[in-house]
Parts: C-alpha cells; sequence; structure tokens
C-alpha cells in the first residue's frame, strides 16, 4: 500500500554504518533505520545471539516462559535502578505505548497531557498522543482525553494538570520534532507537578532510549528524575523488533491478566537479540563513545555557515539549516554517499550508528561544505 511513497533507494545489504544498494553503491548510514540499528549492520554479536536462539527456540507465545525474556526484564530494571518493577514485551514503540496507554486508564483516570510537538506512534492509542494534526486528523475520533500543552513549558504543565490527570507523558528530547532539547529542569518540574496531583510521568524514551545520548535512558542525564513508566524500542533490539513497557511502584501492579496481551511481544529471538546488543554497548563502552563521536560530529556539521544550530545529546543531533533546503541537502548527500534525513524544510536529524567511527565522520565532514553551502543549487 503506498504509506511510504516512492522509496528513495532499494538497499541489498549493509556492514558497520555502510550500506549498499542493488547497484553496488555504498553509502555511509547516519540514520540507522530511525534511531534503529545502534549496532550498525550485521554486528557479527547480533547475528550470533539470533542464530543461536533460533536454533533452539524461535517462539514460545507468552504461555511459556524463556531464558531470555526473562534475561532481558531483569536486565532492563538494572539498568534503570529499579528493584520494583515490571516489564511488558511487545513488537514495537507504538505497541510499548498502547501497552502504558492501557495501563493509565486502571488508574480509573482518563485525562493525559501530552506535549506540541511530540510523536508516540501510529495506533489509534498512540496516535491520540501525537501532536501533528496532518497524522491524527483522518483517523478522529480517537480515544481521549488528551491535551496538548507547549513542550519545555512548565507553567503550562502546571495550568493544566491536576487531580483528574492519569498521567504526563513526554519524549525526555523529542525526536522527529527534529531532536529538541527541553531545559535542565523541565522533566524534574514534570515529575513533581504529576506526583502533586496524584498521576503518573510517563517518559517515551522509543528513541532516546539504548544509548542514543550517551547515556542508558535519556532521562538519566537529569539528576532526580524517576519516572513512573519508561516506554522503548527502536534501539533495544538492533535491527530485531522488539518494544518493552516498564513500570515502577505502583504502576507496576496496574495491569492485570487479561488486562492486555501480545503473541509476539517477548519472543525469545528478539529478547536475545536486545541482550546482545546490551552486552556489546556495555563491553565496548558505546556510551562514552556516543559523547565522544557526538561532540566530533556536532563540530563538523556546524562549521558551515548555512547551519544556524546543532542541538541534541550524544548520537541524537538535530541540525537547524539557514534556509528551507533540508529535503534537497539530503538529495544532495545521498548521491556524494550518505543516507540523511530531515524531520521538516530546514531541520535535518543525525542518529547514525552507535558504532559509527571517528573515521566514517571525517568522510562527511570533507564533503559537508559541498552539500549545505550552494544554497540556489540546493532550493527545490
Amino acid at each position: 500500500m503506498n504509506t511510504f511513497g516512492p522509496p528513495r533507494l532499494q538497499l541489498a545489504r549493509g556492514a558497520g554504518a555502510h550500506v549498499w544498494d542493488v547497484d553496488g553503491n555504498e553509502y555511509v548510514d547516519f540514520f540507522a533505520g530511525i534511531a534503529v540499528n545502534a549496532l550498525g549492520h550485521a554486528h557479527p554479536a547480533l547475528v550470533e545471539a539470533v542464530t543461536t536462539q533460533l536454533s533452539t527456540l524461535g517462539h514460545v507465545s507468552n504461555f511459556f516462559a524463556t531464558e531470555p525474556q526473562v534475561g532481558l526484564a531483569e536486565r532492563l530494571l538494572s539498568l534503570l535502578g529499579w528493584t520494583d518493577g515490571r516489564v511488558f514485551f511487545s513488537n514495537s514503540g507504538a505497541e510499548a505505548n498502547e501497552a502504558a496507554l492501557k495501563l493509565t486508564r486502571r488508574t480509573g483516570r482518563t485525562r493525559l497531557i501530552a506535549a506540541e510537538g511530540s510523536f508516540h506512534g501510529r495506533t489509534m492509542g498512540a496516535l491520540a498522543l501525537t501532536s501533528k494534526a496532518a497524522y491524527r486528523e483522518p483517523f478522529e475520533p480517537l480515544p481521549g482525553d488528551v491535551t496538548f500543552v507547549p513542550y519545555d513549558d512548565v507553567a503550562a504543565l502546571e495550568a493544566a494538570v491536576d487531580d483528574t490527570v492519569a498521567a504526563i507523558v513526554l519524549e525526555p528530547i523529542q525526536g522527529e520534532a527534529g531532536v529538541v532539547v527541553p531545559d535542565a529542569g523541565y522533566l524534574a518540574a514534570a515529575q513533581r507537578i504529576a506526583h502533586e496531583h496524584g498521576a503518573m510521568l510517563w517518559l517515551d524514551e522509543v528513541q532516546t532510549g539504548i544509548g542514543r545520548t550517551g547515556a542508558w535512558f535519556a532521562h538519566q542525564l537529569v539528576d532526580g528524575v524517576r519516572p513512573d513508566i519508561v516506554t522503548l524500542a527502536k534501539g533495544l533490539g538492533g535491527g530485531i523488533p522488539i518494544g518493552a513497557t516498564v513500570a515502577h511502584g505502583a504502576a507496576a501492579s496496574l495491569l492485570k491478566p487479561g488486562n492486555h496481551g501480545t503473541t509476539f511481544g517477548g519472543n525469545p529471538v528478539a529478547c536475545a537479540a536486545a541482550l546482545a546488543v546490551l552486552d556489546v554497548i556495555e563491553r565496548d563502552d558505546l556510551l562514552s563513545a556516543a559523547v565522544e563521536r557526538g561532540a566530533h560530529l556536532t563540530r563538523a556539521l556546524a562549521a558551515e555557515q548555512e547551519v544556524i544550530a546543532v542541538e541534541g545529546r550524544g548520537l541524537m543531533l538535530g541540525v537547524q539549516l539557514a534556509d528551507e533546503t533540508a529535503a534537497a541537502v539530503v538529495a544532495r548527500a545521498q548521491a556524494r554517499g550518505f543516507l540523511l534525513n530531515n524531520t521538516g524544510p530546514a531541520r535535518l536529524r543525525f542518529v547514525p550508528p552507535l558504532t559509527i567511527t571517528e573515521a566514517d565522520i571525517a568522510v562527511l565532514a570533507d564533503a559537508w561544505a559541498d552539500i549545505v553551502t550552494d544554497p540556489e543549487e540546493l532550493k527545490p
């Protein structure tokens, strides 16, 4: 079905941060499947983990448990620093958010506060929390009751939240909006406001989680923030579909048997893949690498006068251009062997594999001036 429009390329294979199309052309991938391929393409540890698990158990349903499923749940709780948590596994970020939304309904409250510029998924519940009118309006009425407030605006949260609110839903850094980083105190204020009214803080870390920002989870970059619910996907499986809804405290026990389910969630192959991703990030210190290479990439991108600003954390960067040439920049970059992504007419998003090398960044840096500094040629 024509839901994505014409594909830009037909890709055939990948290795590390590089991919090749069916004609043999090579590209450096600064898009990583929309921040999914945390270990790049064809990482040996991921290939081995999936192959080994598939040779024993590929699928068992949730009538049974498997070692990878239990092990991954324990690992995620440990990385979050929670001793009283529970995990629901699904297949995507949208599904992780659907489960979290159902969890909030079990409080007996139906109001949710979300942010302008938010993106939480395309399924009906997740879409109800996504602010972009073009995504929402063709499918209304959507599940309510959702109030949208400006992002990074504490006063707006103060005004909107009352004792009818089940949860405040936020991305620690907005991804689809173009990588928008809030002020340092914003998440802590959101937590305070939520808890003052008996509501939960739900952080959507689908894009920001699993090392993307240089921490396991972006909220860990901020002191004193301990969300009640965290949703994960994208980088967690390194390319194998998996989502997770993680909750602690009272939130962890709200969903009861029969309240929710999934056939493929917690699949042992997907969980084995996720454990391999976590192992490699830890073993190769990719959290530090994300910070260091993110700083290098930031310097390279900011060096041209057509770039007004570079915003982000780690290897999650948004680039604001002086002119509305982002689509043309993406096209010209592809012609020169780089896969980029634009989130708006003047905004680019860089979310390369955490394994991207300094050499890969240097190659882009050498070509960057030619890609962005000719506004007349680049205008659509």
